[in-house]
């Protein structure tokens, strides 16, 4: 739904141009939320921007023709299906690479197919419930909830960028193309597990497998006088600065027992519990100066719509605004900065179809009305 299309939108918004193979009906992702237009929701533009849409009914042959005709001059090939599917269809590796040898070729799985989970189905909740992201939420919270973003679909679109890229830069070098998995069960797994994973690496294992300071039921935002803030008093330096200014009775008692990142990391939920105490003294307002002054991190408990007016976001121009076919669209755009290569939106994400007759003209293929097909998802090709 989100992985294969957040992975192109960033190749989008750099400068490629992505062609999205759609199936008749549209992709899913068009109707799933709010939007100006009929299959024109808010995340489909958001993470469709910027690139072109042709219709393909994959299982005629005029559509494979046509798709066959784009690879022979695209970079990279990304699709989202799975492998008994796009195989299913005449476009596995193999069938893909005997058309160009040199293409970067992206499996884009729920599961990697050299496991007995292979074809399995996946979304974003099934693979958080596998990767163990609620089991870690009801340590912290006493509930097993899901985080609420689509952080499995966002994060494996990521390793998908840049496994990609990666072979992009073999290709580079070398001139050889290659084929690619991503897979979101054993790409969350590992992101979990970089923190996580902690003693039970080891052999003997030397604990769980958790990081405490992450689960400890007293993280969480702390309540002030008036609202909560979020701060980390972590390093030693931020710590005495901490102690210094407020000289809580607490710290002034016993004050070896917290004198050391090491010493505090032992009993983390104690030592959350007892800044929990000293910050309902003074509003927020008040917290957030003093921590400014005293350079610990600190910040204020935003929503997601505060951050279309984020001062710091706005100064540096993460937003850009495009005039659409439906009225203007504030997106929010890059969030990396290159000196000689900038990114920034390309333009405005594409109708259904709005492009199939012209990528058809320009690869000399006859456009003709395909059916609807009864495939789960659809190929995205990028050609730079």
């Amino acid at each position: 739904m989100v992985m294969g299309p957040y992975c192109t939108q960033i190749m989008a918004d750099m400068g490629a141009e992505v062609i999205k193979v759609e199936p008749p009906q549209g992709d899913n992702t068009r109707f799933i939320s709010v939007g100006p237009a009929p299959g024109m929701s808010g995340v489909f533009v958001n993470v469709n921007r910027g690139k072109r849409s042709a219709v393909l009914d994959l299982r005629s042959d005029e559509g494979t023709a046509a798709l066959r005709a784009l690879i022979e001059s695209a970079d990279v090939f990304i699709h989202s299906m799975r492998a008994k599917a796009v195989a299913s269809l005449g476009f596995s590796y193999d069938d893909v690479a005997a058309i160009n040898p040199t293409i970067v070729y992206t499996n884009c799985y729920g599961y990697s197919r050299r496991g007995p989970a292979a074809d399995r189905p996946a979304y974003d909740d099934t693979i958080q419930a596998e990767c163990g992201l609620p089991a870690v939420q009801e340590q912290l919270t006493g509930e097993a909830n899901y985080v609420g973003t689509i952080i499995a679909d966002k994060v494996a679109g990521l390793t998908a960028l840049y496994a990609t890229m990666m072979a992009l830069f073999h290709r580079e070098r070398t001139g050889e193309g290659q084929e690619v998995e991503v897979s979101m069960f054993e790409t969350m797994a590992s992101f979990m597990l970089v923190e996580h994973a902690n003693g039970a690496m080891f052999d003997p294992p030397l604990g769980p497998a958790v990081y405490p300071r992450t689960v400890a039921p007293n993280r969480r935002p702390y309540e002030t006088k008036d609202g909560h803030i979020a701060v980390l008093i972590y390093n030693d330096k931020h710590w005495n600065a901490f102690i210094e200014a407020v000289r809580p009775p607490w710290a002034a008692a016993d004050p070896a027992a917290y004198a050391t990142l090491e010493h505090r990391a032992r009993q983390i939920d104690v030592v959350y519990g007892f800044v929990a105490e000293t910050l309902k003294e003074r509003t927020t307002e008040q917290w957030l100066t003093l921590f400014e002054q005293l350079e610990i991190p600190a910040a204020p408990i935003n929503t997601p719509d505060a951050l279309f007016d984020h001062p710091q976001l706005n100064a540096v121009g993460l937003f850009e605004t495009v005039q659409t076919p439906h009225g203007p669209v504030r997106f929010p755009g890059v969030p990396t900065w290159f000196s000689r290569t900038p990114g920034h939106v390309r333009g405005p994400a594409p109708e259904l179809g709005a492009d199939t007759a012209a990528v058809l003209a320009e690869l000399g293929v006859l456009a003709t009305a395909p059916s609807a097909p009864e495939n789960d998802a659809e190929p995205v090709l990028g050609s730079g």
